[in-house]
């Protein structure tokens, strides 16, 4: 019988088998998101997520249920607050992805973490967004993060794995290199 050894609530066997598997067959690595998205009303909506593509086939069988995310302003950007707006979303996809990548290698190279905090501001000025002045840029212009991490690991090592959380983060590759976007339009 061989033993499970869970490692930062990762089973190790598990991570080294399908990173040599992976490593073994690439296309394997090719997955494709989905989620749909409804407005509600005012600037509040929902967005939907369950079905995914990996290696190219639909996989419905990971997931038992939906993962619903609502999104709105608060009230002083005239929102009811139902949900975090987009732009803290976005933080928290950064802050989630940075955090999971820095523990899917910590547990790679056996290092035990006890905690991880993530604190993440960003500076927009809705000038732009608004279309009130075209030359401000209608996203964030900076994005500061701070990791603070305990873990049995020296200095160095903890900044090595979070610069490496930094070079494979998917979403930290997304918003800080432009992605193309394809956007297409259907009449109901």
């Amino acid at each position: 019988m061989v033993q499970q050894t869970i490692l930062n609530g990762i089973n190790t066997s598990e991570l080294s088998d399908a990173m040599r598997f992976m490593k073994e067959n690439p296309e394997l690595g090719n997955y494709r998101f989905h989620a749909t998205h409804n407005w509600i009303e005012g600037a509040h909506c929902r967005t939907t997520i369950k079905d995914f593509w990996a290696g190219g086939h639909v996989v419905d069988t990971s997931r038992d249920r939906e993962h619903i995310i609502d999104a709105d302003e608060p009230t002083s950007l005239l929102g009811h607050d139902h949900g975090a707006n987009a732009t803290e979303a976005l933080l928290h996809a950064l802050a989630s992805c940075l955090s999971a990548t820095f523990v899917y290698h910590a547990t790679a190279q056996g290092v035990h973490v006890e905690e991880i905090e993530l604190q993440l501001e960003g500076n927009i000025d809705l000038n732009g967004f608004l279309g009130l002045d075209d030359s401000v840029r209608k996203g964030y212009e900076s994005i500061c993060v701070n990791f603070k991490v305990k873990a049995d690991a020296s200095r160095e090592k903890l900044q090595e794995l979070c610069e490496y959380a930094q070079m494979h983060s998917p979403v930290f590759d997304i918003v800080s290199h432009p992605v193309e976007v394809l956007v297409s339009l259907e009449t109901c």
